[in-house]
């Protein structure tokens, strides 16, 4: 079942100017965020952002690898900084999507998307995801569950600590998307349909 909630009193407030549509992206842990950030961008024409490519722009400067930044981030919070201002900074563009966890926080202005998805999918899709690479592994679906659960909980605590927001809580959203049970597809469909009511 496909579900959808719309915030209509954000709806008048991102209405402001259309030449300047910006549309932030979010959502759980397997919840297919960076597959349908990256449609949205296509069909409309907009310049697509990432924390991952803004993570890999970092790696390239300090002259070492992703994973070698990754281990670094988890200690220096210096790097969480740099991300944060870059943000604020792509955030004066027109016409992008960014796919971040809190994107809507460092880019207020922006028309913002939650995808949902419940926690048995996100492991099954996260475990499939994972199968083939060498670098993450999860050793059951049951673990990769438990590594799901856990990280949305570090991330809550973490944010709430730096920023004191939750990213999961839905009332930061202008719209809402249920994906466990629809492609990827149809939820950038449904979210074309509800941003170009935005735009009207």
């Amino acid at each position: 079942m496909f579900s959808i909630a719309y915030n209509e009193d954000k709806k008048r407030d991102n209405n402001k100017d259309d030449n300047t549509m910006r549309i932030t992206i979010t959502g759980k842990i397997g919840s297919g965020k960076s597959t349908v950030a990256k449609e949205i961008a296509k069909k409309l024409g907009y310049k697509y952002y990432s924390v991952g490519m803004l993570m890999g722009e970092l790696a390239l400067k300090r002259g070492i690898s992703l994973m070698e930044l990754s281990k670094i981030a988890e200690k220096d919070t210096e790097v969480d900084f740099y991300l944060d201002k870059r943000q604020k900074q792509i955030g004066r563009e027109n016409n992008l999507v960014m796919d971040s966890r809190l994107g809507f926080h460092f880019i207020p202005d922006s028309f913002k998307i939650f995808l949902d998805v419940q926690l048995d999918e996100s492991a099954k899709r996260v475990f499939q995801d994972r199968k083939n690479r060498a670098d993450e592994k999860f050793s059951s679906l049951q673990n990769a569950k438990n590594q799901v659960n856990a990280r949305e909980e570090s991330e809550k605590k973490r944010y709430k600590e730096y920023y004191k927001i939750d990213p999961y809580d839905l009332k930061h959203y202008d719209l809402v998307v249920d994906t466990t049970s629809i492609p990827a597809n149809e939820v950038v469909e449904k979210i074309l349909k509800e941003f170009g009511k935005v735009k009207e």
